[in-house]
Formats: C-alpha cells, sequence, structure tokens
C-alpha cells in the first residue's frame, strides 16, 4: 500500500484516536474496501467512547482472555491486546492471571460431558456413582473447600465431585491458584470468565449464566457486563484480518 489519500488517512486516524493503537493488520482492508473498513471502526469503537466504563486497563485483558482462549488461539491479536493492556498499567502478574483463568476453560469438557454420562448411566440401569444426597465426608470436605474458594456451587460440579474425589481435588486446587495469590479484584476475574464464556468461539451458556450471576454478587452493574459484550463482539473480525492477507496473495499470484 503506497500513500494513503486523504479519506483513508483520516480513517486511520480517526481508529487510532478511538482504539489507542494502529496495527497493518488493518492495512489491507482500508486499502481496499474503505466503507467496511469505516464501519468496523465505528463498531469497534463503540464501547471505547463510553466515560464511564469498563477501564481501559480491563477492556484490553478480556480482548487477551479471548485471544488466548484454547478455543481461538489468535496470536497476532494476543501480542496487540497484551502490549496495550501493559501500556494502560497491567502487570505481567495480572496479565498472567487472565491467561491462567483462561486456561481452565478445558474442565468444560467435564461440566459438559459429566451430566451426560450420568443421565445415560441411569436410562441403562447402571445408577450413579453414590446415592443423590449422600457424599462421603471428603467429598464434603472438597465441596465445602471450592466453595469458599470460589464462592459458588453448580450442579455438573456435584457430578465431577461424585464421580472422581481425586480429578476435582485437582481442578480445586488449580482453579483457585488466582482466587488466592492473584492481583486483579474478584470481579474483574469474573469478567474474564464472562467474555470467554460468551465468545463467539465458545458461546458456553452454563458457565456464562454462572459467572454473570457471580459478578453482579460482586457488584458489577448490568451496564459493564453489556460492555463485555460489545467488546468481545468485535471477535469474527478475525475473519477479515486473517484470510484477506491470504486473498491479496493470491490475487497478486492469479495476475502473474
Amino acid at each position: 500500500m503506497g500513500t494513503l489519500d486523504a479519506r483513508r488517512q483520516a480513517l486511520k486516524e480517526e481508529f487510532t484516536a478511538a482504539r489507542g493503537y494502529w496495527s497493518d493488520l488493518w492495512t489491507d482492508l482500508l486499502d481496499i474496501d474503505p466503507d467496511f473498513f469505516e464501519a468496523y471502526k465505528n463498531f469497534s469503537s463503540s464501547p471505547w467512547k463510553r466515560k464511564d466504563g469498563l477501564e481501559p486497563k480491563v477492556r484490553e485483558l478480556l480482548y487477551v482472555a479471548i485471544d488466548t482462549s484454547t478455543t481461538h488461539l489468535y496470536d497476532p491479536g494476543t501480542r496487540i491486546h497484551m502490549r496495550n493492556a501493559l501500556r494502560y498499567g497491567a502487570t505481567r502478574e495480572e496479565v498472567l492471571e487472565v491467561m491462567e483463568i483462561t486456561a481452565m476453560l478445558g474442565v468444560q469438557s467435564c461440566t459438559v460431558g459429566v451430566p451426560i454420562l450420568l443421565e445415560e448411566m441411569k436410562s441403562t440401569g447402571m445408577g450413579g456413582p453414590l446415592p443423590e444426597a449422600q457424599l462421603s465426608e471428603r467429598q464434603e470436605d472438597l465441596k465445602k473447600r471450592f466453595v469458599e474458594t470460589r464462592g459458588f456451587w453448580s450442579e455438573p460440579m456435584d457430578g465431577i465431585l461424585r464421580l472422581s474425589p481425586d480429578y476435582f481435588e485437582a481442578y480445586l486446587d488449580i482453579s483457585s491458584v488466582p482466587w488466592k495469590s492473584g492481583k486483579l479484584e474478584p470481579k474483574v476475574k469474573e469478567f474474564v470468565y464472562i467474555a470467554v464464556d460468551a465468545a463467539c468461539t465458545h458461546l458456553h451458556e452454563p458457565g456464562l449464566r454462572i459467572h454473570i450471576r457471580n459478578a453482579l454478587k460482586l457488584g458489577a452493574t448490568g451496564q459493564e457486563i453489556m460492555e463485555i459484550f460489545e467488546l468481545i463482539s468485535v471477535l469474527g473480525i478475525h475473519t477479515i484480518t486473517q484470510s484477506l492477507p491470504i486473498l491479496t496473495d493470491e490475487v497478486g499470484q492469479a495476475g502473474k
């Protein structure tokens, strides 16, 4: 791309002013389709125009969460938003804490799978691991520790605890680390869970409901949670940032 014309230069400057950064990821789109770029600029900038919303550091940490999620793993965005978060005052420990929280997404293999397993065991006459109301002394202690550390309990956790207390204890220990030694305030930790569960690459409604409820109990407002949805709704643009360079290359090859 050569020298920008007046309109494209103005759009680049407006994007940089609204979002606080510029990346060459946007160069091809700005060059080829300034109309779509302008519409995206306005769309993605909407929550950033809010004067009483989430602080910029938290916004960037939420982008880090959805880009580092195992359902996405988008390295270009991860680098951009880590850099932005650090520039807005985030520490290395805070960024790592976001990744530690996000890394727990894998347990949803169990929170989704175990209830189905228990239902199918009952339907085939195999019953469950323990009578409905009965937990061993160790299991009761693990449940108590989970509630004390994480501040909630959910039905899928009950099934995991019943079927595999050893695994449950290991999950309790690793998922509790950010809650015991992390620096982010509890409400922000819940914002990270909300962002990961609501991202278009995951859309995990049970977890989303749990963490919205937790965030509200911790003092979050409906407007703050709505802003999380607005921020992460831009994830779909990675269709273009990943694929437009390929199109540009292929068009160039075809023209040779």
